[in-house]
């Protein structure tokens, strides 16, 4: 192991390539001058697709979590009812900022492992017609689900008035999202993510049924009044100090994207997926989720004669590879395999052909090369 070589192979943060890093490098300018002014205006269009929307997308600067926040306190008030789905750890905390907040929190929760089935949100929006949003989670990062929003979205249409809000941090620019045509009203994601950068901004596109909403909204917020950013944006400004590196970084991570197409991207995020899911069950290794509710994104594997947490100590100490533990009930129970933003498949054989040498390291039998061979084969076949 080289001192200085690293593989970061976890759902967040994710590697960065170099030309962002360069990016991110570059002299610090005023962030009132025309400069800043010329980069959001680069910026501004680039982002709209990302998010399969018409509309301005917002940057703050903070965490996922941050952007989370920003969409409860905007959207709903104090005494409101809300329905929250929770399939994971990030679902628990989209229910944990409503009930912080003095919101009605309703929880709809699903098995960790599986997605939410939109006939049953049917049925608890029938039987609790006062809700005014719905909160879900596009992938579900401590789980590896990928939920299926656009049938989520349709049925809350259907069947209520209320907004539908999705946190996909760690799903946009990774999956495929289109969040005017599934009638999405607010969606966040996060920049150390599928978005290659580091931590530090998050992301919020607001529909104008969402906009109508947050106007009418008398709670008072001062850092996360998503109509702040919105009006700074119509002029290529913040309301507040932006984080000018990441924006840097940001611009530059967009040309990439254009450059690789989003279909590509997306279809390269599904490839890798594919890839992990056929290695770990040519080793007889369980996954988490159903290949149904697989997300393109981290692969969750949860193995029934090895511990999970040895391996992911081999694999860090003698490879300088590191993979993600479990959250919550599952910490101690499955890994995760985060295969998103600045990754390829060649990373994925990479990945695979060490976890084959780590696992017998630890007493696992496993044939060396039947995973990567699995993997090799999808690649060759063009799964994606």
């Amino acid at each position: 192991m080289l001192p200085d070589q690293q593989f970061l192979r976890i759902p967040g943060p994710t590697p960065i390539p170099p030309s962002v890093q360069h990016a991110m490098n570059l002299p610090m300018i005023g962030h009132r001058d025309q400069e800043t002014k010329d980069l959001l205006h680069s910026i501004k269009p680039k982002l709209k697709p990302v998010f399969g929307t018409n509309q301005e997308v917002l940057m703050i600067a903070g965490s996922g979590t941050a952007g989370l926040e920003s969409a409860v306190v905007n959207a709903v008030q104090p005494g409101d009812e809300v329905l929250v789905i929770v399939t994971g750890a990030f679902g628990d905390r989209f229910a944990q900022i409503c009930t912080e907040h003095q919101i009605a929190t309703h929880r709809y929760d699903v098995k960790w492992g599986e997605a939410a089935e939109p006939e049953e949100i049917e049925k608890y929006l029938k039987s609790h017609p006062h809700i005014k949003a719905v909160f879900a989670t596009l992938c579900e990062t401590s789980t590896g689900v990928l939920n299926p929003v656009k049938e989520l979205a349709r049925v809350i249409r259907q069947h209520s008035d209320a907004l539908f809000i999705v946190d996909g941090v760690s799903g946009v620019s990774g999956a495929d999202v289109k969040m005017d045509e599934w009638e999405i009203d607010i969606l966040i994601t996060g920049s150390q993510k599928a978005m290659m950068l580091p931590p530090g901004l998050t992301f919020a596109a607001v529909s104008e049924r969402a906009w109508k909403v947050i106007e009418n909204n008398s709670r008072p917020s001062f850092y996360f009044d998503l109509a702040k950013y919105r009006d700074q944006l119509d002029n290529d400004s913040t309301p507040f100090t932006p984080a000018l590196s990441l924006l840097f970084g940001l611009n530059q991570v967009l040309e990439l994207m254009e450059q690789e197409g989003l279909e590509a991207v997306y279809s390269r995020h599904r490839q890798m997926m594919n890839m992990t899911r056929a290695a770990f069950k040519a080793l007889d290794i369980p996954l988490l989720t159903s290949d149904e509710s697989a997300s393109p994104t981290v692969t969750a594997i949860k193995p029934d004669d090895f511990d999970p947490d040895a391996l992911r100590k081999v694999l860090k100490k003698e490879f300088n590879l590191t993979v993600a533990g479990g959250q919550k009930h599952l910490k101690g129970s499955i890994f995760r395999i985060g295969h998103m933003g600045y990754c390829s498949p060649a990373d994925i054989l990479q990945t695979i052909g060490i976890i084959e040498v780590a696992l017998n390291k630890i007493g696992k039998p496993a044939e060396l090369g039947s995973g990567t061979r699995a993997a090799q084969e999808i690649m060759l076949s063009g799964g994606s």
